[in-house]
């Protein structure tokens, strides 16, 4: 994607000398990058969000990884390091996919050999990733032109939540792949943004990608997804996510569930968007997903830029109240219309995804 008219992905390597990531705790105020120079560094920019988004955390592991490896290829540190980033976020599982596939191909490697194999294979994820992303928008155009051409000729309104864009990827995204694909083969639509509190990354994050891509769209409260549903405004929704059970159910940021319960009332179509490496095989169910629980200060505050410039962090709750502050929530796979996957589409359930991964039914707790 391109950022001021230069093509950008989320995360590259830099020399010798690291990686180099986006901030995205300062979009959209201000584009700026980090480096990255140790797995401490990569664990530290996903447990604060400089990167986040499903892929992208499995992608930033991979590298602190590497990064690990030309330090100390021993078994002891890639044991330490895995451990390390396992624990960043307990979430997303591209985050142990990420971590599983990197031991496996360093195991039972000399250990002269293990720092370039590591670099080379988070090299071979962030490309996948691209090509798994591009198929994924490929799939999802399909639909958006089936709902597009009932329009006939009037603009296709869609809603999504969070951000599911390139930046939550290393290239093209997930949900929003498939609206940049739309916007380039000329079909007239308009997204509605949720704002997505309280990191507010559909405000932030999502707005500036499509605005940078051209796609008109408008930021909207949280809350008033289900009234422009209500109103006819909304044909379409899709969001991501960041791990399916293997009976689809979806976790996804917190939020999701709500738009997916006023989508069902009113008739609108919800699809989630997703690589295969998000479906956690291993989980039957969503309610067995881990939820993280973040800091209350997300909740009680909150950042943003000075009319005469300069930023500001000012505190926006009662005084003395507490919050709590779930980071996601499970929308049961029975509110999904579709998976759209680097595959294809397919139900969301446990015999649509078989359909899809069919080497994969041996993983889950229950393959019947």
């Amino acid at each position: 994607m391109k950022i001021a008219g230069r093509d950008y992905r989320t995360i590259w390597p830099v020399g010798d000398d690291g990686i180099d990531v986006i901030d995205q705790t300062r979009l959209p105020r201000e584009f700026a990058t980090v480096r990255l120079a140790s797995a401490e560094d990569a664990a530290h920019a996903i447990a604060t969000m400089v990167v986040r988004g499903a892929p992208l955390i499995g992608a930033t592991a991979a590298y602190g990884v590497a990064l690990a490896m030309r330090a100390d290829a021993s078994d002891e540190n890639l044991d330490r390091v895995h451990d390390l980033l396992f624990a960043a976020r307990p979430t997303a599982v591209n985050l142990r996919w990420a971590l599983a596939r990197m031991r496996t191909v360093l195991r039972n490697q000399p250990r002269g050999e293990r720092a370039g194999l590591a670099w080379r294979e988070a090299a071979a994820i962030c490309d996948e990733d691209v090509e798994t992303c591009r198929r994924i928008g490929e799939h999802g155009l399909a639909i958006l032109r089936d709902a597009a051409a009932k329009k006939n000729g009037e603009r296709l309104n869609l809603l999504t939540h969070c951000n599911a864009g390139w930046l939550a990827c290393v290239d093209w995204g997930t949900a929003l792949a498939p609206v940049y694909m739309a916007q380039d083969a000329g079909i007239p639509l308009h997204v509605w943004v949720d704002e997505t509190r309280p990191r507010n990354q559909g405000a932030s994050l999502t707005a500036f990608e499509l605005g940078g891509h051209g796609v008109p769209h408008t930021i909207i409260a949280d809350n008033a997804g289900g009234h422009y549903m209500q109103r006819g405004d909304v044909d379409l929704c899709i969001v991501g996510t960041d791990r399916v059970a293997a009976n689809g159910d979806v976790a996804n940021k917190i939020g999701t569930y709500l738009k997916a319960l006023a989508a069902r009332d009113n008739n609108v179509p919800f699809y989630v968007a997703l690589p295969g490496s998000t479906i956690d095989w291993t989980i039957a169910r969503g309610g067995d997903i881990p939820i993280e629980e973040r800091s209350s200060d997300e909740v009680l505050k909150i950042t943003g830029r000075l009319e005469g410039g300069g930023l500001a962090t000012v505190e926006i709750g009662a005084p003395g109240s507490a919050a709590a502050n779930p980071g996601f929530d499970i929308t049961p796979a029975r509110l999904v219309s579709g998976f759209i996957t680097e595959r294809g589409t397919c139900a969301a359930s446990r015999d649509g995804l078989f359909s899809l991964f069919p080497e994969r039914r041996a993983e889950t707790q229950d393959p019947k």
